[in-house]
Order: C-alpha cells, then structure tokens, then sequence
C-alpha cells in the first residue's frame, strides 16, 4: 500500500508538471520588454514567447502575432523551443510506459516487469524536468544580464516572464516526481527479491 501511494504521489506531481510545461510552452511570456521613450506619453510593453510575440497598447488590449520566421526569434528561445518540445514528448512517452505496466491494467502480471517500467518511466520524467528547467534558467539568465539597456532618448527594460516561474515549478516537479517514481520502482523490485528469497524452500540430502 506504501509503495502504490508513492506510485500514485510521484505520477501526480509529474502529470501536474507536464501540464504546466505545457503552459510554458504555449504562452507567449517568457521575455517582457518595456521601452520608456521621451516621445511616448506612456511605456509600450512587449512580451515574448517562443511561438509568438505580443504588444500591448495603452488602453491594456493585447495584440499578438505568431512569428512568420526562424530569424524572428532569438537564439535562446530557439534552442528552448526545442528542449520544451522535447520534454513534453519525453513525459507523454512516460506516461506511456508507466500506464501500460501499472497495477491498474492487467497487461502483466510480473511485478518485476511492473517495477523495472516504473523506473524507466520515473527516469525518463526526470529528463523531461531537466530539458525545462535548463532552457528556462538559460533565458532568465540572458534577461537578469540585460536588464536595463538605454538606446538614446529611449530605454529598454528587460524582464521576467510568467512562463518563466511557470516553467520553474513545472520542472521541479517532474524531477521530483520522476526521483519518486525511481525510488519506489526500487525499492519494490527489493522487497519483492526478499519476498522471493525467504519463499525459496531448501531440499535437503537424499539418501539412496
């Protein structure tokens, strides 16, 4: 009963995890810019995702745009673009895996098999958490370094996102869901290899 809480407790936090990383993936608020301009009667912010950018005009309406080419997009956010779509592919598959050998299906009746496919799925949500939090950290790191960029009369301030904290807490929780799910995987294929041990039955010398 232990083991299967700790099961069910690491694909919780992966599955909410892999729904936030979706989320990172999808909104358009990685990077905010906003350019205070003498010449402006108010400060025009801009944000960036890595599928599209979007403005934001005075009355606060917002206006995005996908972008029309790769050259659009800065080399950060497009090698992020790639880990984050990547990590979601990464998790989906083990979701796969970890379904199809759980204690809820009758696909197998080997606990071993069940336990060996927790730990390839476990591993593999850890991955999954890897390829987000390193993109994610990449892209707050060039921002912290390019906080505040005066161009002239004009002045660029760099900011944070929300995708960025999103993408933060989605990749803490798949490792740490994924290190769970490694951790109980192992934990039962032990205890089922002592459960074997102690079943064994000796023979003892036959005489002839």
């Amino acid at each position: 009963m232990a083991m299967m809480s700790m099961h069910m407790g690491g694909l919780v936090m992966c599955l909410v995890g892999w729904l936030g990383s979706i989320l990172t993936c999808a909104l358009p608020m990685w990077k905010v810019t906003t350019v205070i301009s003498s010449s402006l009667a108010a400060a025009q912010v801009c944000s960036q995702g890595l599928w599209m950018s979007c403005a934001y005009d005075n009355s606060g309406q917002m206006q995005c745009r996908a972008y029309d080419s790769l050259m659009e997009v800065t080399s950060d956010l497009l090698s992020a673009r790639m880990m984050v779509v990547t990590s979601l592919f990464v998790a989906f598959a083990a979701f796969l895996i970890f379904l199809s050998s759980g204690d809820f299906t009758r696909c197998r009746d080997d606990n071993g098999s069940q336990n060996r496919f927790t730990v390839v799925s476990g591993a593999l949500l850890l991955t999954a958490g890897i390829l987000i939090i390193v993109p994610v950290s990449w892209t707050a790191n060039n921002v912290v370094n390019n906080f505040y960029n005066p161009i002239g009369s004009d002045a660029l301030r760099r900011e944070m996102g929300a995708s960025l904290y999103i993408g933060w807490v989605s990749s803490f929780l798949l490792i740490f869901g994924g290190i769970i799910l490694c951790r109980s995987g192992v934990q039962s294929q032990e205890n089922s290899y002592s459960r074997n041990y102690r079943g064994t039955k000796t023979c003892g010398p036959v005489s002839y």
